[in-house]
């Protein structure tokens, strides 16, 4: 057994919203924020307010928030500070980026895409596929929610330019080999597009280890505000034609992909969250889930019918359920009834509920490293007695 490396006191200490009388198993439609992400937020509101590009103070802070802010995200990423965009959230950037992208496609290209993935990285690619003549390919899941690898492997042609995929599902919690599949993708002379919206709280993304040419992510899966997050290599940055107003700044390369003013406060939150996660560390975060998801596992009543992997290899802890005897509906109200925030539905993941045989979709259990034993505890009693 692994010991706890986390003061969980410690850290819920530093969360004003997990002094309330709930227990948030929430955290993959969005985690809660510590307070210094608030007051990251009021502070620039309150004090450097302004445009970018000005003489005055104001505006010369902005401008400095705005480049530590590209800094702190290629940290967080492991790409240069040029490879960087922001926007409002993952799903408008992955239109936007890849509408740009598609300005180098043709009919009858080919764009591979998982039945794991949120609709996030789906949707994009059929709406140019409607506009462009292009074909969309799904790679299989198995039964218990695994990324079929040889399927996937057979899909790709000469004819292949994009290999969408997730890092993690937000659904089921299944990870990827997300460097197999970048390999994969560029054997076949395709781009490895990737979707890591749901693993970013987990654990640590290396773009560059995993060789990946595009990858986005949103703060506010881990413990920022609503924003967006993109990483594209710069050699794509530079070769692509941005759809920009004429007077938009053209350096640095990121900064061509982000239309109209950035939300200024938000990137001030986002800095903080980093720097948040950054105080906990990975090394404590990713045992310490662990070590939650399978207590979890290991006490599910029989009542609960557990959608995808069983035990805590190969996944993050993301559970995906369903209730004896009751819709997903209703049994998220009756947990919401007894204090417990857990969501319903198919979470976007519209292919993986489709694929599992769950047209109203399930119950999700999301855990992150606020959660506590405890916590854990009192939700599979809950569960036991809905």
């Amino acid at each position: 057994m692994v010991t706890l490396t986390i003061d969980s006191a410690a850290v819920r200490g530093r969360f004003s919203a997990l002094g309330r009388d709930v227990a948030f198993f929430d955290a993959p439609g969005g985690t809660q924020v510590p307070d210094e992400v608030i007051g990251a937020i009021s502070g620039y509101l309150r004090e450097s307010n302004a445009n970018l590009g000005g003489a005055f103070e104001a505006s010369r802070r902005s401008d400095l928030l705005v480049g530590e802010a590209r800094r702190t995200a290629a940290r967080f990423l492991g790409c240069g500070a040029e490879e960087v965009v922001f926007g409002a959230n993952m799903t408008t950037l992955n239109f936007a980026l890849s509408r740009t992208a598609a300005r180098e496609l043709e009919a009858g290209d080919e764009i591979v895409v998982t039945r794991l993935d949120h609709d996030g990285n789906i949707a994009p690619w059929l709406e140019l596929a409607a506009d462009l003549g292009l074909r969309v390919r799904f790679a299989e899941i198995r039964d218990d929610a695994s990324l079929d690898l040889d399927h996937l492997a057979s899909l790709l042609s000469e004819r292949t330019r994009i290999v969408a995929y997730p890092w993690a599902s937000n659904a089921v919690g299944t990870l990827v080999d997300v460097t197999r599949v970048a390999a994969l993708a560029h054997e076949a002379g395709a781009l490895a597009w990737v979707d890591a919206v749901h693993y970013a709280p987990h654990g640590p993304i290396d773009v560059a280890a995993a060789g990946v040419d595009v990858l986005l992510c949103s703060p506010y899966k881990f413990f920022g505000p609503h924003l967006g997050l993109a990483f594209a290599r710069a050699q794509l940055l530079e070769r692509w034609r941005p759809y920009q107003v004429r007077p938009a700044p053209q350096r640095p390369l990121g900064a061509r992909f982000e239309t109209g003013t950035l939300a200024h406060e938000l990137l001030a939150g986002f800095v903080t969250a980093v720097g948040y996660v950054e105080s906990i560390g990975f090394d404590a975060i990713v045992p310490y889930e662990r070590e939650l998801g399978a207590r979890f596992l290991a006490g599910l009543p029989e009542s609960c019918r557990l959608h995808g992997l069983p035990t805590m290899e190969s996944r993050v802890p993301t559970f995906c359920l369903s209730l004896r005897g009751l819709t997903p509906a209703e049994a998220a109200e009756r947990l919401a009834e007894r204090g417990f925030a857990a969501w319903d539905g198919n979470y976007y993941a519209v292919e993986v509920m489709n694929r599992l045989g769950l047209p109203d979709g399930a119950v999700r259990v999301g855990i992150v490293h606020y959660n506590t034993a405890e916590e854990v505890d009192k939700l599979l009693e809950a569960l036991a007695g809905l």
